[in-house]
């Protein structure tokens, strides 16, 4: 809910969560938590307070542009798999425990997933990623890639059944089946009903986090992997209907969430899949 110049009007959060079945005290003791935490300043008392943003909260805002506009290249087909499987290998020693964590942690953010102990796998391209962060804990001499048009377990060499294998598709299908129902009663809704500011805030709200909750886990595999139709694409497109529904509504208070979403979502307006059809999956 932090808006443009980095604040939030307590007033506002206070109602939308109650909307969304929060108590005003536990509104007072998530805010006192932030404020303790140094994530925000807190102007004033109560509903007519102002919470101003910590620099690192700042920071730590906005999504990455980048994996949404992947994420919609590949709904769209615009971005084929070429087939290369992308392998990432380390041996950091105990004695950087800290930074091997983070790094097996970064990794599986990334999208990879588990070959053998040390050893993960992405139908991605990763490595300016993997790279930068690597050099940021100080890892760097400890990393090994290579790329793969032939990767073979246990026998298991066709792509799909690979990637059934190494990732859990049935969690991710479920996650994306959640933000799918989610994102179609809430386009009803605004499509239906004149709706009040903190209705259309609340909406703003639920949706952002839904499509967190869905994607965080997501590795963006390629169409060419998964299941077809795959749910997945079905979700972000009724996602991006809503997003376009706000969009006409979007007033000075939005929030800055909803302005790098929004932008991101009008770049796949016109050239994405409908969100209507079956259901099969």
């Amino acid at each position: 809910m932090v808006r443009e110049d980095s604040t939030i009007d307590a007033g506002e959060l206070y109602s939308v969560a109650n909307a969304l079945g929060m108590s005003d005290q536990q509104v007072r003791l998530c805010i006192k938590r932030l404020v303790t935490e140094g994530q925000f300043v807190q102007d004033g008392r109560g509903r007519k307070a102002v919470l101003r943003a910590s620099d690192g909260m700042r920071g730590g805002i906005e999504p990455e542009l980048e994996y949404i506009r992947y994420m919609f290249a590949q709904d769209r087909g615009a971005a084929p798999w070429d087939g290369v499987w992308h392998v990432v290998a380390f041996a950091v020693p105990e004695t950087a425990r800290a930074a091997r964590d983070a790094m097996r942690d970064s990794i599986v953010q990334l999208g990879g997933a588990a070959i053998q102990g040390g050893l993960y796998v992405s139908a991605n391209d990763w490595s300016a990623r993997l790279a930068a962060t690597a050099r940021e804990l100080g890892v760097a001499q400890h990393i090994s890639t290579m790329t793969s048009t032939d990767l073979r377990l246990g026998g298991i060499e066709s792509a799909p059944e690979l990637a059934a294998r190494l990732w859990p598709l049935e969690r991710l299908e479920a996650g994306h089946q959640r933000l799918y129902e989610v994102a179609e009663y809430r386009l009803r809704a605004l499509r239906d009903r004149t709706l009040s500011p903190t209705e259309l805030l609340t909406i703003e709200i639920e949706l952002a986090a839904e499509f967190t909750r869905a994607m965080d886990p997501d590795p963006l595999l390629p169409p060419e992997l998964l299941p077809q139709p795959w749910i997945g694409q079905r979700a972000r497109a009724a996602v991006a209907d809503c997003w376009a529904e706000l969009a006409k509504r979007e007033t000075p208070g939005s929030t800055r969430l909803f302005r790098v979403y929004s932008a991101a979502v009008r770049e796949a307006i016109g050239e994405r899949p409908t969100t209507r059809g079956s259901r099969g999956h």
